[in-house]
Protein backbone atom coordinates (compact mmCIF):
# COMPACT_ATOMS: atom_id res chain seq x y z
CA UNK A 1 0.00 0.00 0.00
CA UNK A 2 1.91 3.16 -0.84
CA UNK A 3 1.68 6.33 0.89
CA UNK A 4 0.50 9.25 -1.07
CA UNK A 5 2.11 12.92 -0.66
CA UNK A 6 0.55 16.48 -1.95
CA UNK A 7 2.40 19.83 -2.61
CA UNK A 8 3.05 21.98 0.63
CA UNK A 9 -0.13 24.31 -0.64
CA UNK A 10 -0.87 24.92 3.05
CA UNK A 11 0.67 24.61 6.74
CA UNK A 12 -1.27 21.25 6.92
CA UNK A 13 0.01 19.48 3.66
CA UNK A 14 3.01 20.12 4.56
CA UNK A 15 3.84 17.28 6.95
CA UNK A 16 1.02 15.59 5.94
CA UNK A 17 0.75 12.31 3.91
CA UNK A 18 -2.20 9.77 2.78
CA UNK A 19 -3.33 6.06 2.25
CA UNK A 20 -3.38 5.76 -1.69
CA UNK A 21 -5.73 2.59 -1.26
CA UNK A 22 -4.46 1.45 -4.11
CA UNK A 23 -5.56 -2.00 -2.71
CA UNK A 24 -9.52 -0.92 -2.85
CA UNK A 25 -11.62 -2.35 -5.31
CA UNK A 26 -15.37 -0.82 -4.01
CA UNK A 27 -16.37 2.59 -2.77
CA UNK A 28 -19.98 1.28 -1.31
CA UNK A 29 -20.20 -1.70 1.81
CA UNK A 30 -22.66 -4.57 1.35
CA UNK A 31 -25.94 -3.36 2.41
CA UNK A 32 -27.04 -6.34 4.33
CA UNK A 33 -23.41 -6.41 6.48
CA UNK A 34 -24.31 -3.13 7.91
CA UNK A 35 -25.28 -2.26 11.26
CA UNK A 36 -26.12 1.24 13.31
CA UNK A 37 -23.60 2.71 15.47
CA UNK A 38 -24.93 5.29 17.73
CA UNK A 39 -21.49 7.82 19.03
CA UNK A 40 -20.78 8.16 22.66
CA UNK A 41 -18.18 11.17 23.00
CA UNK A 42 -16.90 9.33 25.62
CA UNK A 43 -19.72 9.01 28.03
CA UNK A 44 -21.68 6.06 29.96
CA UNK A 45 -25.24 5.78 30.43
CA UNK A 46 -25.21 8.52 33.22
CA UNK A 47 -23.66 11.02 31.07
CA UNK A 48 -20.16 10.70 32.71
CA UNK A 49 -17.29 10.24 30.77
CA UNK A 50 -15.75 7.29 30.93
CA UNK A 51 -12.62 6.99 28.15
CA UNK A 52 -11.50 10.83 27.40
CA UNK A 53 -10.12 12.24 23.96
CA UNK A 54 -13.68 10.86 22.13
CA UNK A 55 -16.00 12.99 20.40
CA UNK A 56 -17.22 14.25 17.24
CA UNK A 57 -15.99 12.39 14.25
CA UNK A 58 -17.76 11.46 10.59
CA UNK A 59 -20.49 9.81 10.77
CA UNK A 60 -20.09 5.66 10.14
CA UNK A 61 -21.76 2.72 9.61
CA UNK A 62 -20.78 -0.89 11.22
CA UNK A 63 -19.46 -3.41 9.23
CA UNK A 64 -19.92 -7.05 10.54
CA UNK A 65 -17.06 -8.68 10.66
CA UNK A 66 -16.43 -12.56 10.93
CA UNK A 67 -13.98 -13.20 13.78
CA UNK A 68 -15.12 -16.54 14.41
CA UNK A 69 -14.46 -18.23 10.88
CA UNK A 70 -16.54 -20.97 11.46
CA UNK A 71 -18.10 -21.80 7.88
CA UNK A 72 -16.06 -24.88 7.43
CA UNK A 73 -15.47 -26.65 4.16
CA UNK A 74 -17.39 -24.37 2.32
CA UNK A 75 -14.97 -22.59 -0.63
CA UNK A 76 -15.86 -18.94 -0.46
CA UNK A 77 -14.50 -16.41 -3.52
CA UNK A 78 -13.03 -12.59 -2.78
CA UNK A 79 -15.40 -10.37 -4.46
CA UNK A 80 -13.92 -7.34 -3.48
CA UNK A 81 -11.73 -5.73 -1.00
CA UNK A 82 -12.99 -2.57 1.30
CA UNK A 83 -12.48 0.05 3.46
CA UNK A 84 -13.57 -0.05 7.05
CA UNK A 85 -13.69 3.14 9.13
CA UNK A 86 -13.84 0.73 12.25
CA UNK A 87 -10.30 -0.72 11.83
CA UNK A 88 -6.85 0.42 10.81
CA UNK A 89 -7.01 -2.80 8.65
CA UNK A 90 -9.06 -3.19 5.05
CA UNK A 91 -11.80 -5.81 4.81
CA UNK A 92 -12.25 -8.40 2.08
CA UNK A 93 -15.59 -9.07 0.99
CA UNK A 94 -16.48 -12.94 0.22
CA UNK A 95 -19.34 -14.55 -1.67
CA UNK A 96 -19.46 -18.35 -0.27
CA UNK A 97 -20.57 -21.11 -2.66
CA UNK A 98 -24.06 -21.41 -0.98
CA UNK A 99 -24.76 -17.86 -1.77
CA UNK A 100 -23.91 -16.18 1.69
CA UNK A 101 -21.69 -13.35 2.19
CA UNK A 102 -19.43 -12.33 5.02
CA UNK A 103 -16.61 -9.48 5.37
CA UNK A 104 -13.13 -11.17 7.01
CA UNK A 105 -10.07 -8.57 7.62
CA UNK A 106 -8.47 -8.86 4.60
CA UNK A 107 -4.84 -10.39 4.49
CA UNK A 108 -2.15 -8.95 2.72
CA UNK A 109 -1.68 -10.38 -0.78
CA UNK A 110 -5.20 -11.12 -0.81
CA UNK A 111 -6.92 -10.29 -4.14
CA UNK A 112 -10.18 -10.20 -6.18
CA UNK A 113 -11.14 -13.75 -7.49
CA UNK A 114 -9.32 -16.03 -5.25
CA UNK A 115 -10.42 -18.81 -3.21
CA UNK A 116 -10.16 -19.44 0.27
CA UNK A 117 -11.94 -22.03 3.17
CA UNK A 118 -11.68 -22.74 6.65
CA UNK A 119 -11.67 -26.05 8.34
CA UNK A 120 -9.86 -28.68 10.54
CA UNK A 121 -8.36 -30.87 8.39
CA UNK A 122 -5.14 -31.41 8.23
CA UNK A 123 -5.20 -31.34 4.03
CA UNK A 124 -6.83 -27.65 4.15
CA UNK A 125 -4.03 -25.24 2.37
CA UNK A 126 -1.89 -23.12 4.23
CA UNK A 127 -2.43 -19.99 2.40
CA UNK A 128 -3.42 -16.18 3.24
CA UNK A 129 -6.76 -15.83 4.17
CA UNK A 130 -7.33 -19.52 5.18
CA UNK A 131 -8.56 -20.18 8.86
CA UNK A 132 -7.65 -23.26 11.01
CA UNK A 133 -7.07 -24.45 14.37
CA UNK A 134 -3.36 -23.81 15.60
CA UNK A 135 -3.01 -27.63 15.94
CA UNK A 136 -3.13 -27.68 11.91
CA UNK A 137 -0.55 -24.62 11.23
CA UNK A 138 2.58 -25.37 10.61
CA UNK A 139 5.10 -24.54 12.73
CA UNK A 140 7.29 -20.34 11.87
CA UNK A 141 4.22 -19.48 10.09
CA UNK A 142 2.62 -16.35 10.11
CA UNK A 143 -0.61 -15.77 11.32
CA UNK A 144 -3.48 -13.44 12.54
CA UNK A 145 -7.04 -12.90 13.75
CA UNK A 146 -6.02 -15.38 16.91
CA UNK A 147 -8.68 -16.72 19.33
CA UNK A 148 -7.61 -16.94 23.07
CA UNK A 149 -10.57 -18.95 23.95
CA UNK A 150 -11.70 -21.83 21.24
CA UNK A 151 -14.86 -20.80 19.49
CA UNK A 152 -15.28 -17.13 20.78
CA UNK A 153 -13.48 -15.15 17.44
CA UNK A 154 -10.40 -14.05 16.68
CA UNK A 155 -9.18 -11.12 19.51
CA UNK A 156 -5.61 -11.10 18.93
CA UNK A 157 -3.53 -9.55 16.16
CA UNK A 158 -6.48 -8.00 14.31
CA UNK A 159 -4.99 -3.87 12.92
CA UNK A 160 -3.24 -3.42 10.16
CA UNK A 161 -0.15 -4.76 9.40
CA UNK A 162 -0.08 -7.30 12.28
CA UNK A 163 1.17 -10.63 12.25
CA UNK A 164 2.40 -13.05 14.81
CA UNK A 165 4.19 -16.17 14.46
CA UNK A 166 3.39 -20.09 15.76
CA UNK A 167 6.87 -21.31 17.20
CA UNK A 168 5.99 -24.26 18.64
CA UNK A 169 3.18 -26.88 19.54
CA UNK A 170 2.94 -29.30 22.60
CA UNK A 171 0.58 -31.31 24.79
CA UNK A 172 -2.24 -29.45 23.39
CA UNK A 173 -1.04 -26.47 23.55
CA UNK A 174 0.31 -24.08 20.61
CA UNK A 175 3.42 -21.26 21.60
CA UNK A 176 2.66 -18.19 19.63
CA UNK A 177 5.15 -14.99 19.46
CA UNK A 178 3.02 -11.81 19.32
CA UNK A 179 3.78 -8.65 17.36
CA UNK A 180 4.81 -6.97 21.05
CA UNK A 181 7.40 -9.64 20.99
CA UNK A 182 5.25 -11.45 24.15
CA UNK A 183 5.27 -15.61 23.58
CA UNK A 184 2.67 -17.10 25.17
CA UNK A 185 0.40 -20.58 25.06
CA UNK A 186 -2.77 -21.11 23.47
CA UNK A 187 -5.63 -24.00 23.19
CA UNK A 188 -4.05 -25.14 20.10
CA UNK A 189 -7.96 -25.92 19.46
CA UNK A 190 -7.76 -21.88 18.94
CA UNK A 191 -8.55 -21.13 15.32
CA UNK A 192 -5.93 -18.72 13.28
CA UNK A 193 -6.05 -17.11 9.92
CA UNK A 194 -2.73 -17.37 7.86
CA UNK A 195 -0.75 -14.44 6.82
CA UNK A 196 0.26 -10.64 7.79
CA UNK A 197 -2.44 -8.49 7.92
CA UNK A 198 -3.08 -5.60 4.81
CA UNK A 199 -2.52 -2.52 5.30
CA UNK A 200 0.83 -2.28 7.12
CA UNK A 201 1.83 1.30 5.95
CA UNK A 202 -0.80 2.79 8.08
CA UNK A 203 1.89 3.18 10.92
CA UNK A 204 3.52 5.45 8.31
CA UNK A 205 0.89 8.16 7.61
CA UNK A 206 1.39 11.48 8.77
CA UNK A 207 -1.81 13.42 9.99
CA UNK A 208 -0.43 16.56 9.51
CA UNK A 209 -3.03 18.76 11.78
CA UNK A 210 -5.57 18.23 14.18
CA UNK A 211 -8.41 18.78 11.68
CA UNK A 212 -7.76 15.23 10.31
CA UNK A 213 -8.11 13.88 13.65
CA UNK A 214 -11.12 15.44 14.75
CA UNK A 215 -12.84 13.83 11.44
CA UNK A 216 -11.33 10.73 13.55
CA UNK A 217 -13.30 11.41 16.17
CA UNK A 218 -10.25 11.95 18.81
CA UNK A 219 -10.38 15.17 20.71
CA UNK A 220 -7.04 17.18 21.90
CA UNK A 221 -5.35 15.43 24.41
CA UNK A 222 -3.36 17.96 26.95
CA UNK A 223 0.18 17.09 28.51
CA UNK A 224 -0.06 16.23 31.87
CA UNK A 225 2.89 18.59 32.97
CA UNK A 226 0.94 21.39 31.61
CA UNK A 227 -2.46 21.12 33.94
CA UNK A 228 -2.92 21.82 37.12
CA UNK A 229 -1.84 19.43 40.34
CA UNK A 230 -5.04 19.02 41.31
CA UNK A 231 -5.77 17.47 37.79
CA UNK A 232 -2.92 15.37 37.00
CA UNK A 233 -0.02 14.14 39.27
CA UNK A 234 2.50 15.96 36.81
CA UNK A 235 1.19 19.13 37.25
CA UNK A 236 1.77 22.30 39.11
CA UNK A 237 4.89 23.44 39.43
CA UNK A 238 6.61 26.86 38.77
CA UNK A 239 7.49 27.80 35.25
CA UNK A 240 7.93 25.02 33.24
CA UNK A 241 8.59 21.51 35.27
CA UNK A 242 9.69 18.56 34.52
CA UNK A 243 6.83 16.81 36.55
CA UNK A 244 8.96 15.90 39.38
CA UNK A 245 8.19 12.24 39.12
CA UNK A 246 8.86 9.27 36.63
CA UNK A 247 5.89 9.66 34.03
CA UNK A 248 2.57 8.62 35.07
CA UNK A 249 -0.96 8.56 33.71
CA UNK A 250 -3.70 10.72 35.23
CA UNK A 251 -4.34 8.07 38.00
CA UNK A 252 -0.42 7.41 38.81
CA UNK A 253 -0.75 4.03 36.79
CA UNK A 254 3.11 3.72 35.16
CA UNK A 255 3.28 5.19 31.30
CA UNK A 256 6.83 4.24 30.66
CA UNK A 257 8.04 0.61 30.68
CA UNK A 258 6.01 -0.34 34.10
CA UNK A 259 4.45 -3.39 35.08
CA UNK A 260 0.61 -2.73 34.95
CA UNK A 261 -0.45 -6.60 34.19
CA UNK A 262 -2.23 -7.95 37.30
CA UNK A 263 -0.47 -11.20 38.13
CA UNK A 264 -3.28 -12.97 39.64
CA UNK A 265 -5.40 -13.43 35.70
CA UNK A 266 -5.63 -17.29 35.38
CA UNK A 267 -3.60 -16.66 32.26
CA UNK A 268 -0.67 -15.35 33.36
CA UNK A 269 0.67 -18.66 33.99
CA UNK A 270 0.90 -19.66 29.84
CA UNK A 271 3.07 -15.99 29.27
CA UNK A 272 6.36 -17.58 28.84
CA UNK A 273 7.83 -14.26 27.93
CA UNK A 274 6.41 -10.52 28.70
CA UNK A 275 6.18 -7.90 25.92
CA UNK A 276 8.68 -6.23 24.76
CA UNK A 277 9.16 -2.98 27.52
CA UNK A 278 11.26 -0.06 27.45
CA UNK A 279 13.39 -1.29 30.05
CA UNK A 280 14.33 -4.57 28.83
CA UNK A 281 14.20 -4.61 24.71
CA UNK A 282 12.80 -7.86 24.16
CA UNK A 283 12.95 -8.37 20.30
CA UNK A 284 9.50 -7.98 18.16
CA UNK A 285 8.13 -9.34 15.00
CA UNK A 286 8.97 -6.31 12.46
CA UNK A 287 6.10 -5.33 9.54
CA UNK A 288 7.28 -5.86 6.20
Amino acid sequence: MPIKQYKPTSAGRRFSSVNAFTEITRSKPEKSLLEPKKKTGGRNHRGWITCRHIGGGHKQLYRKIDFKRNKDDIKAVVESIEYDPNRTAFIALLAYADGERRYILAPQGLKVGDEIESGTKSDIEKTPGNAMPLEVVPTGIEIHNIEAVPGKGGSLVRSAGGAARLIGKDNGLATVQLPSGEIRQLNWNCRATIGQIGNPDWANIRWGKAGRMRHRGIRPTVRGVAQNPVSHPLGGGEGRSGGGRHPVSKWGVPAKGGKTRNPRKNSSGKIIRRRMTVRYGESVLRRR
